[in-house]
């Protein structure tokens, strides 16, 4: 009878313990005893800079029991302009989870504006499987999708970066990079034939030979090239008054658009 009456009693300081610690976040600034061992037993790490006003206030992300939920996060970022309005990160609108990129208590210096592309690949899928009609055209597209994805994909595969991941390839990189595009869409909008998700610097990537004369085939003339300014100066520094906008051989070096052969680094404006 008495071990019944000592587990009852158990039973019921920890229901109390919990009710005081967890529901009940007032009490945690009540004390100062409670509040450092809450938060030596409970936090993880430090906060990012950014986030480090709310150093003492857990409350503010974190719900009882549920944890961090994305409503405490659009307290603050609901009407931030420069998230909701640029065209690379306007899709945050329809994000029904911050967790899956930004993660905290890495310490003061972590960047918890990582992009975790494969995550982003999930939520995109998770919206198209919430069709309500096997029929309908978001259902036939992840059905589309998730047979592509299920197949397997050559090494040597010339259309697709070899460090891309299966879950990466599914995603339409020009809808948030279209702005980035140093290229102007010269080599189109499939930016995972050249680079990695991680990176935007070609690590493997070796220019042609300075011998090359097919410079047009990746390179533009500025607009300054269609001008009389071409006549009057970009023939003229080096020289070559017969050289054409689409010789850029004639002037140029592989090594920096403004090393002009014969001439070296040079800049007018």
């Amino acid at each position: 009878m008495k071990s019944f009456f000592l587990i009852i009693l158990t039973f019921t300081l920890a229901y109390v313990s919990v009710d005081h610690f967890l529901l009940n976040p007032t009490h945690f600034k009540e004390s100062k005893l409670s509040g450092v061992i809450w938060n030596k037993t409970v936090s993880p790490g430090k906060l990012s800079q950014a986030h480090s006003f709310l150093d003492n206030d857990c409350m503010a992300c974190h719900n009882p029991i549920k944890g961090v939920q994305r409503e405490n996060c659009v307290v603050c970022h609901a009407n931030d302009i420069d998230i909701l309005e640029r065209q690379p990160t306007s899709f945050h609108a329809d994000i029904s989870t911050c967790l899956g990129c930004h993660t905290e208590h890495l310490g003061r210096s972590d960047n918890i504006t990582k992009m975790d592309h494969n995550f982003l690949s999930d939520t995109g899928m998770k919206m198209l499987s919430k069709s309500k009609s096997a029929n309908d055209e978001k259902a036939l597209v992840h059905n589309y999708i998730m047979e592509f994805s299920g197949r397997e994909r050559k090494k040597d595969s010339p259309f697709l970066h070899p460090k891309i991941s299966k879950k990466e390839a599914l995603l339409n990189c020009a809808t948030c990079h279209s702005n980035d595009d140093r290229h102007f869409e010269l080599f189109g909008n499939d930016c995972a034939q050249c680079h990695r998700a991680d990176m935007w610097n070609i690590a493997e990537f070796k220019h042609p030979s300075p011998k090359s004369r097919d410079c047009v085939q990746c390179h533009q003339a500025p607009p300054s090239h269609y001008k009389m300014h071409f006549n009057m100066m970009s023939q003229k520094i080096p020289n070559k008054p017969n050289a054409r906008v689409q010789d850029c051989f004639k002037c140029h070096q592989t090594t920096h658009w403004t090393d002009i052969k014969n001439v070296g680094k040079f800049k007018h404006h």
